[in-house]
């Protein structure tokens, strides 16, 4: 037996869309082009929290191209909390077997894997499509590209010249040309909700929140993947003794769970007097209450991080150290500075161990960063 259903997302087949309204049999209540399943579209983007962020100005571009369409996006756990509340995504499934074998279910017109891991690919190469972009897997189980578009971000993976020293794209720009995609500089996508935006107004009122400081917040830490994007804490404690003697700064020491007891070092490296401009937030309560305490900075200083890229979808001020990573791929829209290393050859280099002495933190130059925070301070009192 055949059985047709209607051609709109709010449908479940299990229960009425509305109370007491049989849409299976008297027709949709509301098929809108907005509710119109249309093009199903699958993304695949799973690994590290930044490439995540980093991946979402693509919806916007893709509403463009498809704007009758249903987008699901599949990523890690981890990562979910990420693409929550996103309002150009209408399903978001979790690296889990159950949300796996869902998706092997379903038969979608266009999927577009933007990790190059053996895992994406071969999920990419089990979904039922009828045309795949990005990555997949061949019958030897290496990483190929899908379409000829990709092959330029497949080059890059595999020429450390073209990587290191010749590419000027950014990510944003290279996943945009991988899925064959209009690329017009859209921004990243984090959306808060309303209990968060209240969370947020409610946090200020408990720090005594004045509107006419600036509040740079410095985000100290990284994944433990590459550790050596972060500065030492002795260089964090230099940087801020550095900003309070300069201007009426109030400082934000932000980061994740695993920085918990770096910034308590380092906000424990000043007197009682000196902490009254110091706020070490909670890095205990996930990304989404990271961000709030984020976004209370109007400046955010960061290694080359998701706090970084955190930082870019908030639209903050950023003020981004680069060493072992590619500051080439970065997209500051524009609003921000990138501090590299100059007249280092070996970065960057993408190495988790560093057997030059990690010399391109060592190099970083703090006073330039107190410099940049004072000329954002400007341009922030410009604006008001």
């Amino acid at each position: 037996m055949e059985i047709k259903t209607p051609d709109c997302k709010k449908f479940s087949g299990y229960k009425p869309c509305y109370p007491y309204k049989n849409c299976y049999e008297d027709g949709c209540a509301d098929l809108s082009d907005e509710n119109r399943i249309g093009k199903k579209i699958l993304i695949i983007s799973l690994d590290a929290l930044g490439n995540v962020l980093d991946n979402t100005p693509i919806l916007y571009s893709l509403k463009r191209k498809y704007p009758v369409s249903t987008i699901f996006w599949i990523t890690m756990p981890r990562a979910k909390d990420i693409l929550f509340n996103n309002h150009l995504i209408d399903k978001i499934y979790v690296w889990t077997d159950i949300d796996r074998m869902i998706l092997r279910n379903i038969k979608f017109d266009l999927l577009l894997n933007a990790d190059k891991s053996d895992y994406a690919c071969a999920f990419a190469n089990e979904i039922s499509a009828e045309r795949k972009l990005g990555f997949l897997l061949n019958q030897d189980g290496k990483i190929i590209p899908a379409n000829e578009s990709a092959l330029y971000s497949y080059r890059l993976g595999l020429n450390d010249k073209l990587k290191f020293r010749e590419n000027t794209k950014t990510g944003v720009e290279i996943i945009h040309e991988v899925f064959e995609l209009e690329y017009k500089r859209d921004p990243y996508i984090f959306n808060f909700t309303n209990e968060e935006k209240y969370f947020i107004e409610s946090y200020k009122a408990e720090i005594n929140y004045n509107p006419d400081i600036i509040y740079v917040g410095i985000n100290t830490g990284c994944s433990e993947l590459f550790p050596n994007k972060k500065m030492t804490i002795e260089q964090h404690i230099e940087l801020i003794k550095l900003l309070l003697q300069k201007e009426k700064y109030i400082i934000l020491l932000l980061g994740g769970k695993e920085d918990t007891e770096r910034n308590d070092i380092i906000y424990n490296a000043f007197n009682d007097y000196e902490k009254k401009r110091i706020i070490n937030t909670p890095t205990n309560l996930g990304i989404r209450k990271g961000a709030c305490f984020m976004d209370i900075s109007d400046i955010v200083i960061s290694g080359d991080s998701f706090g970084m890229h955190l930082a870019i979808a908030l639209r903050k001020y950023v003020i981004a150290w680069f060493g072992l990573s590619c500051w080439a791929e970065v997209e500051l829209y524009d609003n921000g500075v990138k501090i590299i290393p100059e007249g280092l050859d070996c970065a960057p280099c993408w190495k988790r161990e560093c057997p030059y002495n990690l010399e391109c933190v060592k190099m970083i130059n703090l006073n330039e960063i107190v410099k940049y925070v004072f000329a954002f301070k400007k341009q922030i009192a410009s604006r008001s």
